[in-house]
């Protein structure tokens, strides 16, 4: 391996791939307009994925309850990736499919913003969790990559980082978060 190329190949990769991710510039603004206006109307954010997209959604959830760049009051986010107890019973009890959608149902009210995140825009638990959003008239809305799966019809607003390479599309789904974290610690405080 010549990790002088290796190191090059992935930057420009990387830098082709953000190039490219300014086409979602008007995703991003309605993302941002919907979950300012839930803010300000006392609703929520809520973050959900799998792997390193669970990561992303605790990551997110906690710069807005505590802090993104300026000391400010908590603003209300909550990743359902983090209580295992909830994750082990629901998925032993009615399939993993279920872990994110019984979170919606039970923790989610009209006027929230439900914020599926999977660079394949494919995970069955988090569709059904936009789709239980959707039928409760929370907002479905969804970081995904690739094509973006089954997403393109499901979520709204959707963003879709133009990449069929994971990491990139990782690399982005946190760029665009942290985005989406700084307009909401400035608008909504």
């Amino acid at each position: 391996m010549d990790l002088d190329a290796y190191f090059d190949a992935e930057l420009d990769e990387h830098e082709t791939v953000v190039a490219a991710t300014r086409a979602l510039k008007a995703d991003f603004v309605r993302l941002a307009e919907a979950s300012e206006a839930a803010i300000n109307a006392g609703n929520k954010l809520v973050f959900f994925g799998n792997g390193g997209s669970a990561g992303d959604a605790q990551h997110l959830a906690t710069e807005l309850v505590c802090r993104y760049k300026v000391n400010r009051k908590a603003l209300p986010a909550i990743a359902f990736t983090t209580d295992t107890s909830l994750l082990t019973a629901a998925a032993n009890d009615f399939g993993y499919d279920t872990v994110f959608s019984r979170q919606v149902e039970a923790l989610c009210k009209p006027g929230d913003v439900a914020i599926g995140i999977t660079t394949s825009g494919q995970s069955p638990n988090v569709t059904l969790a936009l789709e239980t959003a959707r039928d409760m008239d929370v907002v479905p809305a969804a970081l995904t990559g690739k094509d973006g799966g089954q997403l393109v019809d499901l979520a709204d607003p959707v963003l879709i980082v133009p990449s069929n390479t994971t990491a990139r599309i990782q690399e982005m789904h946190i760029t665009l978060g942290q985005m989406l974290c700084d307009v909401l610690e400035q608008k909504c405080t």
